[in-house]
């Protein structure tokens, strides 16, 4: 029997700062903030926003834009939104709307993209940080480091060193014993050698103050245009991932042949690998077009660095049973 659905994992880099909002200005630090994992308060970018933008980036892919990437209601002018034809690879694997008339919920599923590695500025340039929760994120990096293993107050990296400064926080620096398997996880997921080499592990108390503190923070203001001068009471400020950030997210594929459209067998995609591979048409334009707002303002861009079937859930480290099981 065929698979039911397949996981892929990705892994990205962001190679400008990014800002997904939450939506409005509040008062604090910062008026515009972005959107933030309500457990552990570690920014991430929700999987609503990642498959907004797959589904227009592929609709332009396919020649489908505007239509098939759009809300999908019939507009005022009579005009139709989403095709929604069982042969068509963007409104089945993204899913389409028809109002009263019912539509189809799509074939891939988006789950948020959270922080796998997170730059900071050191004395030695700059060094990237995870933790333990961070690298659950992410099959393959799952269960590798355990925060019983960690001192609280401790940056762990390849060697010893002495202390290092994270941004305006000074650690001691002590060597991981267990930093091969570390090492191999993170060059099977693509990410480059030289963030590899710079890589340091904190516990999970330390790592959303060190994310939060560090998060890049910038200050605009409308310009008049009447004198091209600053317009007065315009002045706001808004944060944003940096630039170098590591995020990772799955992307679930289900089987086309278990599921119907109109009443017809989906024809634009046969497996849940054909699946993914409509999904990926869209990553050279996250590189180039980017996700999330100030778009305008050099923010956004994200490459891609891997894509591929996620690693099975492994037995947790108490010898229970794994979180879950694919089953054929």
């Amino acid at each position: 029997m065929s698979k039911s659905f397949e996981v892929f994992t990705h892994v990205a880099l962001a190679i400008d700062p990014i800002h997904v909002g939450t939506g409005g200005a509040r008062l604090g630090r910062v008026d515009n903030t972005i959107v933030r994992d309500p457990v552990t308060c570690v920014p991430k970018i929700p999987g609503s926003s990642l498959a907004g933008v797959y589904r227009a980036y592929t609709a332009m892919e396919k020649n489908k834009y505007p239509g098939c990437a759009g809300l999908g209601q019939r507009r005022s002018d009579g005009t139709v939104g989403h095709c929604g034809s069982p042969d068509c690879s963007v409104c089945t694997v993204f899913g389409f709307a028809r109002g009263a008339s019912g539509g189809f919920a799509g074939l891939a599923s988006f789950c948020d993209a959270h922080v796998l590695l997170f730059p900071v500025p050191t004395r030695k340039g700059p060094f990237w940080v995870t933790s333990p929760i961070a690298l659950r994120s992410a099959r393959e990096t799952e269960n590798i480091v355990q925060n019983q293993d960690l001192d609280g107050i401790t940056l762990y990296c390849e060697k010893e060193d002495r202390a290092l400064n994270l941004g305006w926080l000074m650690l001691p620096v002590k060597r991981y014993e267990k930093w091969q398997p570390l090492e191999k996880a993170l060059e099977a997921l693509n990410v480059p050698g030289y963030i590899r080499q710079r890589v340091g592990v904190l516990s999970d108390t330390l790592f959303g103050h060190v994310v939060n503190s560090n998060l890049e923070v910038r200050t605009s203001v409308a310009i008049d245009p009447e004198t091209g001068a600053a317009e007065e009471q315009a002045l706001f400020t808004y944060e944003a991932l940096p630039r170098g950030t590591v995020l990772v997210w799955e992307v679930t594929c289900r089987n086309p042949a278990h599921f119907k459209v109109g009443g017809e067998e989906i024809s634009a995609v046969k497996t849940p690998e054909d699946v993914h591979n409509r999904v990926q048409l869209a990553h050279p334009y996250l590189e180039h077009l980017g996700v999330g707002g100030m778009g305008t303002r050099g923010m956004g861009r994200l490459r891609v660095l891997y894509s591929g079937p996620a690693k099975p859930w492994e037995p947790t480290p108490d010898g229970g049973e794994p979180r879950n099981e694919r089953k054929s």
